[in-house]
């Protein structure tokens, strides 16, 4: 099978940072929170310098996958550890970096629930021991038009939940963050219905691009990266990407989504990476890609593609509906 890989984005096609210098800052104080004014990607402090920082952690060694590369300059450890969206941290974008410190990603659980066969409670040991971690480096698409080019330490999504024999009920995966409030600052603010929920239809779930990370650039996840197990789905925005998962359920219906219940306007149940259709505060056209040694502020504009590059392989899965009102 030959690599997949993103076709390189002609010069021509790079817009002007003027677009996306819009920005607005979440409100904090008792209550004063307005969740519809906050993004699924906070904007809070996005600018603010970061100190550099050397990759830290244990290291998990895994072969590179030939197929999920994508050829591009890969984003910093830095800006990929340093500039993050985790709301259960804070809003800003060096809040996870700097509060995470208190949170404590072992031991871990993950509860089964719902339509399989097999369900119950597993260490994250079991979910991972049946499986080789591989490495994978994928596009990752933030709904508020950055973006980055992250390796991620991982096993098949589809794979794990294959063991637990989803029954033909299952027609959706419910994926649901951990809640620790003391190890957690960012839960006192009203910004979600915590805890964090997200969910796929069961055949994006199984698709091979979907990934179960327990790490990035070879080594374990950072707490502010979504320590010790988080969701990928290279296609779609990050706000889908479940961070710290302690539940997974197979559901029949459609399950609730933090972002889709509080702005359902704005947050669509799919929210598959589209340059045709704009959020509704700013367009999807283009994107800020974040890659290198950094620079977020100036860092270069590059024409979106939908499903963020992933088309070839993930298109299918949508024939027939319609895109814009399924968004």
């Amino acid at each position: 099978m030959k690599p997949f890989r993103v076709p390189p984005i002609p010069g021509s096609e790079i817009t002007s940072e003027s677009v996306y210098l819009q920005r607005r800052r979440f409100l904090r104080g008792l209550g004063l929170a307005a969740p519809l004014l906050v993004s699924g990607c906070s904007r809070g402090g996005e600018d603010a310098p970061v100190a550099a920082a050397e990759p830290a952690g244990k290291p998990l060694p895994a072969p590179r996958s030939e197929r999920w590369q994508t050829g591009e300059e890969l984003t910093s450890w830095n800006d990929a550890t340093h500039y993050n969206n985790y709301y259960e941290f804070g809003t800003g974008k060096s809040d996870p970096s700097s509060n995470a410190g208190r949170f404590k990603p072992q031991p871990w659980t993950v509860e089964v629930a719902g339509h399989a066969e097999v369900i119950g409670r597993f260490t994250l040991e079991d979910l991972l021991k049946p499986h080789a971690l591989e490495e994978r480096v994928y596009r990752h698409r933030c709904v508020e038009a950055w973006s980055m080019v992250i390796p991620w330490v991982g096993i098949p999504l589809g794979a794990c939940l294959a063991r637990f024999k989803p029954t033909s009920r299952a027609k959706y995966v419910a994926f649901t963050t951990v809640q620790r409030p003391a190890e957690m600052p960012g839960l006192a603010y009203p910004v979600l219905d915590w805890p964090y929920r997200e969910a796929l239809r069961i055949d994006e779930a199984m698709h091979p691009l979907s990934l179960l990370a327990v790490g990035l650039y070879g080594r374990e996840l950072p707490n502010q990266n979504g320590a010790p197990l988080r969701l990928i789905v290279p296609w779609k925005y990050g706000f889908k990407g479940a961070k710290s998962i302690v539940r997974i359920e197979f559901w029949e219906r459609q399950p609730v989504t933090s972002w889709n219940l509080v702005a359902p306007t704005e947050y669509g149940f799919y929210s598959n990476v589209n340059p045709a259709v704009d959020h509704p505060r700013w367009t999807q056209s283009s994107e800020r890609r974040i890659s290198g040694g950094g620079g977020n502020l100036f860092a270069r504009r590059i024409a979106t593609q939908p499903f963020n590059g992933y088309a070839d392989d993930v298109a299918s899965l949508y024939a027939g509906m319609d895109l814009r009102a399924n968004f």
